[in-house]
């Protein structure tokens, strides 16, 4: 069962939490990251599945999101300074929190879109601390077109400020990627092929809110920064690694975004690699068609890859 909302005290923010306790002998840690502009609590199901194969699930609300709160992150801001470093000791707390309650289980790191460039900016600043990462639906990939949103936020910052919406980016991104879905009910649609998931999102007041151009400017930080050698060198070659992209998901290019992230890293040694591209599928797998199967198959992973740590 998905705990009600706890809450971690930080000195400087009240990280929300939840947490579904091992129903059958522990095997591990999972820890989840969430994406952009929604919440941890979305990912119950997920939590009690992985719960019943053995893990001690927990999942937080990262700051500017949910029910964390922080003087300085408002929704849609992770702080005034400093986000990207913030948002990644906000994880290696609830690491150490999670750890501590169940001392000498091996702990997997799992991050979905914006959460999965999240857990591998964690990984790489304390890679001691885990054990294996999961990044799905995440993209890395972004190229020019990436930097030149960057100069498109950096020119926001210097007209209108830091804190509040971007004007352009929901364009180029969220509304780009919902008119590239055919016959579209709502405008996102690019989630999901379940109505009544993209609906629950459509109607959750925590979920689609516009971010400031600070986070923004966080999120191609953290986009640009992972895939560089002098990083990547802080992760032991045979760390293993779960990579899971959609082949109807416009926001990774149909799942080009996570082939690019599988070769990236196999080129610079990496040699436990498992990459899945469910073909059909948009954004949200855990929401999709076929995410019983999606995480079932997960959880196999977790189990070879707890099993060789």
């Amino acid at each position: 069962m998905f705990s009600d909302t706890q809450r971690l005290a930080l000195p400087d923010a009240s990280l929300a939490y939840h947490h579904a306790e091992a129903a059958a002998p522990a095997r591990g840690i999972l820890l989840i990251s969430h994406g952009l502009a929604e919440h941890s609590k979305r990912y119950c199901a997920f939590a009690e599945m992985m719960a019943s194969r053995g893990y001690h699930v927990y999942a937080h609300d990262h700051r500017g999101h949910g029910e964390t709160t922080a003087p300085d992150a408002p929704i849609g801001r992770f702080a005034r300074r400093d986000g990207v470093e913030k948002v990644i000791g906000d994880v290696i707390a609830m690491r150490a929190h999670a750890a501590s309650r169940h001392q000498g289980l091996p702990v997997i790191l799992f991050g979905h879109s914006m959460g999965g460039l999240i857990a591998l900016n964690t990984a790489i600043t304390a890679p001691a601390d885990f054990d294996a990462v999961a990044v799905w639906n995440s993209n890395f990939a972004v190229g020019l077109a990436g930097r030149a949103a960057q100069a498109i936020l950096l020119a926001e910052r210097m007209l209108k400020g830091s804190d509040v919406p971007s004007g352009l980016l929901p364009k180029l991104t969220f509304g780009a990627w919902g008119r590239s879905i055919p016959n579209r009910r709502t405008e996102f649609d690019w989630l999901s092929r379940i109505p009544g998931e993209v609906d629950k999102y459509v109607a959750d007041p925590l979920c689609g809110f516009d971010a400031s151009v600070s986070l923004w400017l966080d999120l191609f930080e953290m986009t640009f920064r992972p895939p560089q050698k002098i990083h990547l060198d802080q992760l032991r070659r045979d760390m293993p690694i779960h990579l899971v992209g959609g082949g109807e998901d416009p926001a990774t290019e149909r799942g080009k975004a996570t082939l690019w992230l599988s070769n990236h890293l196999k080129t610079h040694g990496f040699s436990r690699i498992n990459t899945v591209i469910y073909q059909n599928m948009r954004h949200e797998t855990l929401n999709e068609v076929g995410a019983d199967q999606a995480i079932a198959a997960f959880a196999d992973w977790c189990d070879t890859a707890v099993a060789r740590t």
